[in-house]
């Protein structure tokens, strides 16, 4: 029911949607102590494609220079695929009621956990459950791809 309400709101709202997404994580910066420097990432949560369209990764990813981009390809269910291709480091955060799946399509990528690191290589995935503290790591050039749910806040609750 709430994916719908959202549906519905952006469809009718998109400039206030964003701009209470653009709040929210306003308030996540300001509640971290960080400014909006802190986080130089490009995120984009429209939905690229729709059903029964190709999903060209390979194409997406080519054309990115940014050092750390999100973008939302599509929904199935109460769920987005995003693709991201990152390098550096994102900031530590959790989501207290959403689980995290990343899965390496090219590169290294890290997840640290508060006791220990992972390390994922292409064709790897790995859950991050809901309320785990986490920051993610790529030391050089990685596409990943993600499966959450579709109300996530990325930065973090």
């Amino acid at each position: 029911m709430l994916s719908l309400f959202l549906i519905l709101s952006l469809l009718l709202y998109p400039k206030e949607i964003v701009c209470l997404w653009l709040f929210c994580n306003q308030i996540t910066i300001m509640n971290s102590n960080r400014s909006p420097q802190d986080f130089p990432y490009k995120t984009y949560l429209n939905i690229l494609h729709g059903p029964l369209e190709i999903i060209d990764v390979q194409k997406l990813a080519d054309a990115c220079t940014d050092e750390w981009y999100n973008q939302t390809l599509c929904k199935v269910n109460d769920s987005v695929i995003r693709m991201a291709v990152v390098q550096g480091d994102y900031h530590w955060h959790e989501h207290n009621e959403i689980d995290e799946f990343f899965f390496v399509l090219d590169g290294r990528f890290l997840i640290d956990l508060e006791d220990r690191v992972i390390e994922l290589v292409p064709r790897q995935g790995f859950v991050v459950p809901r309320g785990v503290r986490h920051r993610t790591r790529a030391p050089q050039r990685t596409v990943i791809l993600m499966v959450e749910r579709a109300d996530i806040i990325p930065t973090g609750d």
